[in-house]
């Protein structure tokens, strides 16, 4: 019989949950590319990643898979004792081989459309009836002679047929896309999954594009992981990296980036879940690569309100800050800047002018808990000196309780309730003996 959870377990999870709704929102007729090689299908927990896959499938997410295949085709060529060669990390691939790529991927589709036809009770594919797609969705031309090798029946993405993906993806179907494409002249070519994944999330504009790394981990040269890149860091770590996954897949997650896909994510395979971390919290478990920093300090608008009122209402709790009402922030919101990271407000902070006196009021600057020691806290207070600065404000004063120090390494000068604005000196509020600090701009 099941245990009852503890108190401590049923707050984790309602925790957990809810730090989920805002990617739940967000995601739902999205489209992600999820790209993992062959290795990944002959792991034990390979049925993971499709409950996994299943559960994006659910909450709305148009999905194309694209699989690999290479350790079964090399177990192919070797049961038949056939050479296996690579140039510049592309086969070689001749009539035999290309037979072998032909088996080793009809194979592979079966095998992936099964579990994703699973339905049994108490699983979480129960109920699922999920349909896969798959076709000659991809145009190729030969890769020609590399290095003086005819590399013969391998080749690259010439053309995807977004369209018709599209199509499938709005139908409610999960596109399955293999590393094959097929010629105008009626050959067919192997190509690479990560040439593949790329050009298809190019093509279809995707929201997200994740490679699932078979060997290694997201880390850099020295072992340490890596979180957070855009694209020009990206390329310059691309120099440092060792050989492994995280080397193969980040020029194409930088070429998808540069041509349009919002994000590019590799995750490790062996971080049980890592896929849903990666998608579903503010850490994530792997990298993420984007085109430009993903951190945006900007003017908020009224669809921020409720971010707002969800990260400073643990510290009006806790007295720190004055209590807003949800009516009030919506009529001062455009006195507001915020720090958004990824979709999530975790900065705030609000400049009310006193024009009369040429002096502004800096008022609930707030970083989450999760984000501060990164510089949000100066980059918000430069917000609000330059937005004062151009309304002809020659100086702030802000009203504090327990951030004293905070603002004095930062410019500002101890200085008392008469110092203020008339019209602020009527509104102190003298149960609470705020700290007035000043800053001459």
């Amino acid at each position: 019989m099941p245990t009852k959870p503890t108190l401590a377990e049923a707050a984790e999870f309602v925790d957990l949950f809810r730090a989920t709704a805002p990617y739940i929102h967000a995601f739902g007729g999205k489209t992600f590319v999820v790209a993992f090689g062959g290795d990944a299908m002959q792991r034990t927990d390979f049925v993971d990643l499709i409950h996994d896959v299943n559960l994006l499938n659910a909450l709305g997410v148009h999905l194309v898979l694209v699989h690999g295949v290479r350790p079964q085709v090399e177990a192919r060529l070797a049961a038949r004792d056939l050479d296996i060669r690579y140039v510049r990390g592309l086969r070689v691939t001749d009539a035999d081989a290309l037979e072998c790529v032909k088996e080793a991927v009809g194979t592979a589709r079966i095998e992936i459309e099964t579990l994703l036809s699973l339905g049994l009770p108490n699983t979480p594919m129960a109920g699922a009836e999920i349909r896969v797609a798959s076709g000659n969705y991809v145009t190729a031309l030969p890769a020609g002679v590399v290095d003086g090798v005819d590399l013969m029946f391998t080749g690259e993405v010439r053309k995807i047929a977004a369209e018709a993906i599209r199509a499938r993806l709005d139908a409610g179907e999960i596109v399955l896309l293999s590393p094959m494409g097929y010629s105008l002249t009626g050959e067919v070519f192997n190509l690479t999954l990560e040439d593949v994944a790329a050009a298809t999330a190019v093509a279809l504009g995707a929201d997200k594009l994740v490679f699932l790394l078979d060997h290694g981990d997201t880390v850099d040269a020295e072992g340490r992981h890596i979180s957070r890149l855009t694209v020009s860091q990206a390329q310059r770590q691309l120099e440092r990296l060792p050989e492994g996954d995280m080397k193969l897949y980040l020029p194409h997650a930088i070429r998808a980036c540069r041509q349009g896909v919002a994000r590019a994510h590799l995750v490790s395979a062996d971080v049980d879940g890592a896929l849903l971390m990666e998608l579903f919290t503010h850490e994530g478990a792997g990298t993420m690569l984007t085109r430009q920093s993903v951190d945006d300090l900007r003017q908020a608008g009224i669809d921020d309100v409720g971010g707002i009122l969800q990260l400073i209402e643990p510290l009006e709790q806790a007295g720190v800050l004055v209590h807003r009402p949800r009516e009030r922030l919506e009529q001062e919101i455009g006195q507001f800047f915020v720090n958004e990271l990824d979709g999530r407000i975790v900065g705030c902070v609000a400049l009310y002018p006193f024009p009369d006196a040429r002096a502004g009021e800096m008022a609930c600057l707030a970083v989450h808990a999760d984000f501060q020691g990164g510089g949000r806290g100066e980059s918000l207070l430069s917000a609000v000196e330059e937005a004062a600065h151009k309304q002809g404000l020659d100086r702030l004063f802000v009203l504090t309780t327990r951030t004293t120090h905070w603002f004095i390494e930062r410019g500002f000068q101890p200085a008392s309730p008469d110092d203020l604005p008339a019209e602020r000196q009527s509104m102190y509020n003298w149960q609470r003996r705020s700290k007035v600090l000043l800053k001459s701009l």
